[in-house]
């Protein structure tokens, strides 16, 4: 199962709205989109989250983790 932290890592860095976010991490609307709804998380590249981690100064394990059930 994949928990993702998108949500908490922009309140941590005070970005309101995914329009900020996507200024700052070249990423689209619709990428960003899937990760804050949690849809299809599963299917966005590694290219794309390693984007999100530099803008958000964070590592991968920050805005993702994958857990065994």
């Amino acid at each position: 199962m994949i928990k993702n932290k998108l949500r908490y890592r922009m309140a941590d860095k005070q970005i309101d709205d995914i329009t900020a976010l996507m200024e700052l991490s070249g990423v689209s609307r619709n990428t960003i989109n899937k990760l804050y709804k949690d849809k299809q998380v599963e299917t966005i590249k590694l290219e794309t989250l390693f984007r999100l981690c530099d803008a958000l100064e964070c590592n991968l394990s920050d805005l993702i983790e994958y857990t065994v059930e």
